[in-house]
Order: structure tokens, then sequence, then C-alpha cells
């Protein structure tokens, strides 16, 4: 009867209890079989019990079992992991009873609740202790009974400190808690630390039990950070404006009102599509493409979009604008931030820089940058470029002076403006270079009427310091097919081509460009850079043109000429390299070196020869303005060894004319070192025997073109008849150049003319071949 009764008990207990012998369930009683989920003690009985344990908890408790020795020795109470026959996992504390050899009794008590709820109390407890908001518990008076460790960092009071006294004290601030319940439990206020220092806080009040709990949160730190926020939005230069979802202004900082001229109370709550806006190239934008409203369609924001803006007060604003949803990761919020900068002046300075970058600050025309654009851009149909290049304008601008010249240059560039037609350009290239870029004229006759109008109009006199100043141009034509592919620099170039050559066939006139001229410009410049090559490569020699004394018969002196051997073309001639040699100051170069060669070889002559010969060697005008010059001939006499008198340096006439005064102090400095002087091509200039007597000169040099005609025409007679007899009355020797007949030859003789040369005296040739080895 007592044994039936320990099994009823054991059966109705409600603790899980199960025997197993060898390892294998042999007796499971109701508890067991509910805690494993059994319907019937056949899904338990005959399973091994570690069946029914946690994978992770067996070792433990097979370990547990093996520690149990003795029969009715029993375990401490264990925690382990079980399992359901569902696989599902519960918590046990469980006592393992040895029964007999391989048998043994475990009694679990299910604790998963009982873990849950201390898991939460430790969760809660946690949570107290690490949240970072002050959390206080008070009795129904308001006197503290919990004070988490935020509390303790926010206030300043520990714990033990603050446990017991009234909240109010610990806080700094009154704390009428009913009262922050009956107004929704929330509420803002000034709190302070224990050092007095202020604080912001917002408090939660809620019941508990007798008392309150109070969440204190320090929001001192972000209300410093709007208020710093609202600060730097409000001294801002740049204007921000905020859009709510319907697309009113909701905010306005100063900068904002200031720049669209309206004052914030103006602003706030009017639609955002009120604003009038343009587009940079002056289309007005539609409300539903303001920058707001396709932000806040499509949450695409847009930076630095240039607008202009019309103000209440009719004032156009230029400004750079950004609009951006101001909260990007909430789009659905749908509010929209518009920041903006008043670009107008720095605009109008960059529209100031960029006219000045493409105009001339002289004359506020067109500079050669805006030119050759627009040549660049021009539509496929014909145009014409003018290039006009002033004559003489440097006489200007050298003897009155750069102001002057600058005033007759903008003079010049207003004429020009006025005679051009309304689209055309005129531009200022530099100096006194001009162009005209016109697509309403393009018929040549129309062209050449255009082009003598424009120096028509600058022909008007120009009045500047009491003077009455004249003008001409040279102008270079171009006309520019439809189909034309040349490049604006292209075009240009063969503009001043056409201009120089108009230059060339002297001045004061119109010349269309061609393909040929281009040619003969390219040949010129090739040639050029040859002859900068020749002057270093030995291919300059000079040529010795006897003298002949008419009235022995006798050469008397040599004149040296300059000659050219080009290695691929061959001689060229003087009249062509000469003039290049000139403009491009080669001449000082090659006549330095002409003259040390050619006085070396005469010296030599003399001294070995016993040649008394004088040498007679060709100065140009760009030698005359040399300052070297006179150190290079007292250099070439002083190294050669050839006499001062023996050397004879010619000048033509207008070189002498040109310039009298800068002349006579030139050929005074030669006259100084003991040379001889010559003028040459006398007949062609505007001289008078007075003024060359003023000179200093020793010989007179008739030009061939009066006598070439000498014994056909009396009066060519009559002219050279009298040059000789005025030079011979001021003591100057005359040699008659270009006689090619022994005709010419015996006149000349008769009418008492001193010297003579020409090729019927003798083609000049090398020096070797006139003198001989």
């Amino acid at each position: 009867m007592q044994a039936d009764s320990l099994a009823e008990l054991v059966e109705l207990s409600s603790d899980a209890i199960c025997v197993h012998e060898h390892g294998v369930l042999t007796y499971a009683n109701r508890a067991a079989l509910e805690t494993f989920a059994a319907r019937s003690a056949d899904e338990v009985v005959g399973r091994r019990f570690t069946d029914f344990v946690a994978e992770d908890a067996r070792a433990a408790l097979i370990e547990k079992l093996a520690r149990l020795t003795e029969r009715g020795q029993a375990s401490e109470p264990v925690e382990a992991l079980m399992s359901r026959l569902d696989g599902s996992k519960f918590a046990v504390e469980t006592v393992l009873v040895r029964l007999g050899e391989a048998a043994y009794q475990v009694v679990m008590r299910d604790i998963t609740a009982k873990k849950a709820a201390a898991d939460a109390l430790r969760y809660q407890a946690a949570l107290v202790s690490h949240v970072s908001d002050a959390l206080i518990a008070t009795t129904g008076e308001g006197v503290v009974t919990s004070w988490n460790p935020a509390a303790e960092a926010v206030y300043g009071w520990t714990a033990a400190e603050a446990v017991g006294r009234r909240a109010s004290e610990l806080v700094g601030a009154p704390l009428d808690l009913p009262a922050i319940r009956r107004g929704g439990g929330v509420a803002e206020a000034v709190h302070r630390r224990r050092d007095g220092a202020p604080l912001a806080v917002r408090v939660s009040a809620a019941e508990m039990n007798d008392g309150y709990v109070l969440v204190c949160a320090d929001e001192t730190a972000r209300r410093r950070a709007e208020q710093n926020y609202r600060t730097v939005v409000a001294s801002l230069d740049e204007g921000v404006l905020v859009m709510g979802a319907g697309g009113l202004i909701e905010a306005a900082n100063p900068a904002a009102c200031r720049i669209l001229g309206v004052t914030e109370a103006e602003v706030i709550g009017v639609p955002c599509h009120t604003l009038t806006l343009f587009t940079e190239s002056g289309q007005w934008i539609p409300p539903d493409e303001m920058p707001s409203v396709r932000t806040r369609r499509t949450g695409v924001t847009h930076n630095g979009l240039v607008v202009r803006l019309r103000r209440p007060d009719g004032r156009d604003v230029w400004v750079s604008l950004t609009s951006r949803l101001l909260n990007p990761d909430d789009p659905a919020a749908m509010a929209v931030v518009t920041s903006f900068t008043d670009i107008t002046e720095t605009r109008a300075i960059s529209a100031q820089l960029a006219h000045d970058a493409t105009h001339d600050p002289l004359t506020r025309l067109a500079n050669r940058t805006l030119v050759l654009g627009r040549l660049d851009v021009r539509e496929r149909g014909a145009v014409t470029v003018l290039f006009l290049d002033l004559d003489k304008f440097k006489v200007i601008n050298d003897s009155l002076g750069h102001s002057v010249g600058d005033q007759v240059l903008r003079i010049v560039g207003e004429r020009l403006r006025r005679s051009s037609g309304r689209d055309d350009l005129v531009g200022r290239l530099g100096g006194d270079e001009f162009v005209v870029v016109t697509a309403e004229v393009t018929d040549p006759a129309e062209v050449r009427a255009l082009a003598e109008h424009l120096r028509a109009a600058l022909a008007e006199p120009i009045g500047v310091l009491g003077r009455q100043l004249h003008l001409d141009a040279s102008i270079g034509v171009v006309l520019v097919g439809r189909d034309d592919r040349r490049s604006a620099e292209d075009l240009l170039r063969d503009a001043d081509v056409a201009m120089y050559q108009a230059k060339t066939l002297g001045r004061g006139r119109h010349h269309f460009f061609d393909v040929g001229l281009r040619e003969r410009m390219q040949r010129r410049l090739r040639m050029e850079q040859d002859l900068r090559d020749a002057v270093h490569d030995g291919q300059l020699w000079p040529a010795y043109q006897p003298v002949v004394d008419l009235r022995t018969g006798k050469m008397v002196a040599v004149e040296a000429l300059l000659r050219w051997t080009h290695p691929r073309h061959g001689a060229i001639s003087p009249a062509e390299f000469i003039p290049l040699a000139e403009e491009s100051d080669l001449i000082n170069v090659i006549g330095k070196e002409m003259l040390r060669a050619t006085t070396r070889e005469l010296a030599a002559r003399r001294l070995h020869q016993g040649l008394d010969l004088t040498l007679k060697v060709n100065l140009s005008t760009r030698q005359l303005d040399d300052p070297h010059l006179v150190p290079a001939v007292q250099d070439a006499l002083a190294c050669t060894g050839l006499p001062a008198g023996a050397l004879c340096l010619e000048v033509t006439e207008s070189a002498l004319m040109r310039d009298e005064e800068a002349a006579a102090e030139v050929l005074a400095s030669l006259r100084s070192l003991g040379v001889l002087l010559a003028i040459d091509d006398f007949g062609t200039g505007y001289s008078s025997l007075a003024q060359l007597r003023r000179l200093t000169l020793d010989t007179l040099k008739i030009d061939r073109s009066f006598i070439t005609g000498i014994a056909e025409s009396r009066d060519a007679e009559a002219i050279v008849t009298s040059i000789i007899a005025m030079a011979h009355a001021v003591d100057l020797t005359v040699i008659a150049e270009g006689v090619e007949s022994a005709e010419q030859l015996e006149l000349l003789r008769r009418l008492g003319c001193d010297q003579a040369q020409g090729y019927h005296l003798g083609h000049p040739v090398p020096a070797a071949e006139l003198f001989g080895q």
C-alpha cells in the first residue's frame, strides 16, 4: 500500500520525473510526458535519455551521472538544456539520483519562464544603468528612491547622495509632478547641475506604484547646436529658404529676404512659384519647372544653377542656386531647402573681364582673339576680311608722342566703326593694324567701294594739339567663299600678305589677295630664313667691279658688290635679297662681314701686287642707323691694314635725305676716321648740291637712269652736263655708273666726267678673276 502511494505521488508530481537504465528510458511520469511534448509513454519509453538532452548539454550531464557512484546518491541541482520531441529547447533545473548499477532517476523542473524573467530583470537593470537619460524614481512626495548612473552624470550627484533627498533639490528647480502628468506627461524645463551650470531638460513623468518615474533628457547640447545653427544661418550671406511639402515657404533667413527684396513677413507662407525666375538665356521658368518643385517631384539635387531673379521692385538679381531635399534620408517628407548666392556683381565683373579679354583696351574694338573666334565660328557663307595698316603712323608716334598716337588710334577706331555696317566686326589687331570683317559686302566691286570708303573716312583731317594730321591706309582684302576651308589664322595671314603688297605698290591703296601672292610671300619667308643661314655658311661673297679714270683709262678703284650663291637656287639677284636683308636687320651683320672681307682683300692686293686702288663699299639706310657702324669701320681698317684714304663709303641720296641731321652726324664720325664719302644714285632724290656740301662728301655718282639715254637724248646730256659742272664747283669727284657702250663713255669723257663704271668697262667678278691669283 505504501509503494502504491509513492508511485501515485510520483505520477502526480508537478516535476518531470523519468528513469533510465543503461541510458534507455524505462519510465516517465505525466509531467515528463508533457514536458517532452509526448502524447503517450510509448513515444518516450524505450528511447535513449540523451535524445531529450540538447546536444551542447549532453557531455556535462553524462559527466554528472558518472560522478554518482553509490546507490541512492543524488547530485546537486544543476541547470541543463533539454529538447522536446518537436525539437524545441527548454531549460530545466535537474537532480540526478542513482537507483542501481546502471539505473538513474532524473527529476526536472522547467525554469524557462524563471530564466526569462531573470533575463528581463537583468536587461531592465542594464537599460537603467546604461541609458543616456537620467532615470529617477520618487515617492509620491518627490523623495528620490532610485538614481541611475546617467542621473549622476547629468546632475553631478551620486546615487548614494541622491537617494532619500527631494528630487527638486537635486535638479535645482521646482518639480510639480502632478502638473506634469496633467499636462500630458512631458515638460520643458531648465535644471541646474550641482555646480550651478544650467541644463535644458525635457522631463517625462509617469506614475509608478505610490510614486513617480522621471525621465530627464539633457538637451543642452542639442539646443545649443540649434541655437548656433540658427545664428549661423541668420548671419550667412547666402540666402536660405525652406519649402514645406505643400510648396509654401516656411522659413527664410535675413540674407534671403535681402536678396529677394522682401521682409520675412512678406515671404513666409507664400508659394515658392510666386518667385519670378529666368534662365541664363532669358527664358521664363514656369512654376512646375522651378528648381524646388523639380527637387520635390524627383528627389534630385540641383547644384549651382545660375538664374536671374526678378525682385518686386523690378530689379534683376543673378543668383547661383542649389535645391535639395531637407532630409535626404526621408524623401517622403518632401520638404525642400533652397540656398542661393547673389552673383550679380561677380557676374558683372566676369562679363567685364570676358569683354576685356576679347577687346582692345585702347579703342574698345574687338581684339585679335575675338576676330579669330568670329572667323572660326563663321557660318559657311561668304565673308570679306579687310586688313588695314595706317601709312606712316610711326612718324606721328615718334614726332608727337605716344599719347597723341593713342588719341589718333582711338579716332581711327571710331571712324572705322561708323563707316562699317551694323553687323560688321571691327577690330584692332595691335599697333596701327585694324581689321573689318563683313558678310554684307562680298562682291568684288562692292568691296573695292567699301575699301575706298574706309580710306576716305580715315583721310579726313584729325585735329590734335592745334595740328591737322592726315592719314591714309594700305588695305589687304581677302574674299572668303561659301566653301572656303581656310582657318581664321590663315585668313588673317592672307589679308596681311595682301596689305603688305598694297604697301609695296606705293601705299594708300587696297590690294586683293590671290594664291600667287601667298606663294611669293612664302618664297620671301623661305629666302629670308635661307639668307640667315647663308650668313654663316659662306654662301655670300663679294664681287668687284672696276672704276676707270676717264682721263687715263686706268682702273683707279673697285666697287665691292654683294653676291649670293644659293645651294639650291643658284645665284640670287641682289634686287631680291638686299631688301630682305634690310627688312630683317640682317644687313648690319652682313655689312660688317663684307666690310671686313673686302678691306682684307684689297689691303692684301695693294701690299702684294702694288695696286694703288680705292675700295668702294655701299652702306644701306639701316647701316646708317646702326650705332656700331663707326666702330666696325674703325676695327676693319685697324685689323686689315687698309689705309683709311683707300676706303670710300657710298650712301644713297634717299638715305641721306631721310634724316639729314642724323646722317650728317654719322658721316662726320666716319670722316673723322679719314675715309672717303660718296653719294650714290644722285638725281633720284630731292637733294641739292648745297645740302650735299654740308655733308662733307668727296664723290658724287650719277644714277644710271641718266646715263642710259645720254647718247640719244639732248635733255639727258644737258642734265648730266649740269650735274658735272655743279659737282666740280664744290670740288666733288664725279662718277658715272651704268656705262654700257663706247659712245656713252666717249661722251662722258668729253663732258668732263672724272670716272666711270659699267658693263662696258667691266662686269662685277670675283677678286681672283679681276686681280689674278
